[in-house]
């Protein structure tokens, strides 16, 4: 790719997941956003990012003496972001509220803009102050700040944008900051929309109708959101309660999923909304240098001994395991990751739902699980969630482990070092699932429901294994029922004979598991499929 000749993008995203201790990120959209502009930058696409600067970022999340999640915020101070010296004034319950603009590229990104409230003019000064933290006026106004602020911005930068791209609803006030200029500028409304679409492109992750955000119009109105335009002319672009997401189908001229089948479900899901944009399946992918151990790639292309190796990177994550939890597990056994955001459609303790089938193993120590993640702070039932694979580490203490405060460390970890993948959520509701990407470049042996990114990577029995048949209903009980049953004869049945007793048939499912992944799942892919089916019109 020539940065010359590809249209500039300037994409917008509530969060970017570049380092573990740059707490710009929640979880897996932030991933992909600090992949794809990681990847990017390794192949010269002129990518213009933008974001917020979070001074808390978003929670740590620890476990109480009861086995209970709790969460804790800290000031963060980053020497390594540059003052661009540029200020933009956005307004928030008619309150003007100056946006001062830092950059980085500090983690082999493309340069990333960041705009930040926390600055002595402000008596806001706090709307840049949680990721996803407070109620709904806090959320519409870093939703300002994002949008609105950053349209400002990249006038301000003097940046030339050809293609905004909106990674998510947070940004579709900044499609109503590029309709309030072309009004400005003689367009009536109808005309400044239409030209404004011709602009956008919009990304869509959330499967399920009721995880996509939502404001009522006169709260909208009363934070400022309208930025010029009528209550009429912001229903019929995102009807009332006001929806992020039907606003961003609405604004751009085409959207994509984040794999195949969620193209299939979000088509589904937004069928009835008039006036949208196509939606398309462009699959998320993974910067391979972040996440992918070189020994193993290494190892791989000179056709090394992919077991040693393994080894190797299992002992590492035993060890960081221990000095994490103090429970040392056996090197010599089965060990599973699963490391999720605790939500009840991901089912994190779906492998302990017949415990008479499974207890046995657990038991020996023949089957071994580490869990990680974070429940939304808000989320009583995701809290619920944790506390019940904290209860489950305590009755399984040799086999067991749930690593508190999930982040990008654990995440390597885990994808780098375990033996097998897994993940059971309820299909059609995860919408990619990139760590398994992560996972398998690694060597690690998917075991998963075939939802996400997994129908287009699996060849079952050769580069991992498919649990079930692709079973959908709404009914969770038969579902739940229907997946537990296939879960235990596919992990007890398939592949723990392959772990203990078939280790070149284990080591051949490894090679084949990089092999099949490593450039299909990679960012080069997916940023080339961004340019060539959503950048760069037709």
């Amino acid at each position: 790719m020539s940065e010359n000749h590809l249209p500039s993008v300037a994409y917008f995203s509530m969060e970017y997941g570049l380092h573990s201790d740059f707490k710009m990120y929640a979880g897996g959209l932030g991933i992909l956003a600090g992949d794809y502009i990681k990847g990017a930058q390794d192949i010269g696409a002129p990518i213009i990012p933008i974001g917020l600067k979070w001074k808390q970022g978003y929670t740590d999340q620890k476990i109480d003496a009861d086995g209970n999640p709790y969460d804790s915020y800290h000031n963060y101070v980053y020497d390594f972001l540059e003052d661009t010296g540029v200020k933009v004034t956005v307004k928030v319950r008619k309150t003007d509220v100056v946006c001062k603009v830092w950059k980085t590229d500090h983690f082999g990104n493309r340069p990333l803009y960041l705009l930040d409230t926390d600055i002595p003019e402000n008596s806001d000064a706090w709307i840049t102050g949680q990721l996803y933290g407070w109620f709904g006026e806090e959320r519409i106004a870093q939703e300002i700040v994002l949008g609105i602020g950053g349209v400002k911005a990249m006038r301000a930068l003097g940046i030339k944008v050809d293609v905004y791209h909106f990674n998510e609803g947070h940004a579709a006030l900044a499609a109503i900051e590029l309709i309030r200029e072309k009004m400005c500028g003689g367009s009536t409304f109808e005309e400044a929309w239409k030209a404004t679409r011709e602009e956008v492109v919009f990304t869509t992750h959330t499967p399920i109708k009721e995880g996509n955000e939502t404001h009522p119009l006169d709260r909208l109105e009363y934070m400022g959101a309208f930025n010029g335009l009528t209550q009429a002319q912001m229903e019929r672009i995102g009807g009332e309660p006001f929806n992020m997401t039907v606003a961003g189908l609405r604004l751009s001229r085409i959207s994509n999923a984040v794999a195949q089948l969620h193209a299939d479900t979000a088509n589904k899901m937004w069928k009835e909304v008039a006036g949208r944009s196509e939606i398309i399946g462009i699959t998320n992918a993974i910067h391979t240098p972040t996440w992918v151990d070189e020994r193993m790639t290494r190892a791989f292309e000179e056709g090394g001994d992919l077991w040693a190796v393994h080894k190797e990177i299992k002992q590492e994550l035993i060890g960081f395991i221990e000095e994490r939890s103090g429970i040392a597990l056996n090197a010599d056994h089965l060990l599973i990751g699963f490391s999720r955001r605790a939500a009840p459609y991901k089912r994190s303790d779906l492998i302990f739902s017949q415990p008479d089938i499974i207890e046995p193993y657990l038991e020996s120590g023949k089957i071994q699980i580490v869990f990680s993640g974070k429940a939304h702070p808000l989320d009583d039932n995701g809290k619920r969630i944790v506390s019940n694979l904290v209860a489950m580490m305590r009755k399984y203490p040799k086999s067991v482990v749930f690593l508190e405060n999930y982040d990008m460390t654990i995440g390597a970890q885990l994808t780098r070092g375990s033996d097998i993948w897994l993940n059971n959520p309820r299909r059609p509701l995860e919408a990619s699932g990139t760590s398994g990407m992560k996972a398998a470049m690694n060597g690690v042996l998917n075991c998963s429901i075939l939802d996400g990114w997994w129908p287009e990577a699996c060849i079952d029995g050769e580069n991992g294994w498919q649990i079930g048949d692709g079973f959908e209903t709404t009914d969770f009980t038969v579902l739940d029922q229907h997946d537990s049953d296939a879960l235990y004869e596919t992990l007890l049945n398939r592949v723990l004979p392959v772990f203990y007793e078939d280790q070149a048939k284990w080591v051949q499912m490894m090679h084949r598991s990089i092999e099949t992944t490593r450039t299909e799942f990679a960012t080069k892919r997916m940023l080339d499929e961004y340019y060539n089916r959503m950048y760069i019109p037709s």
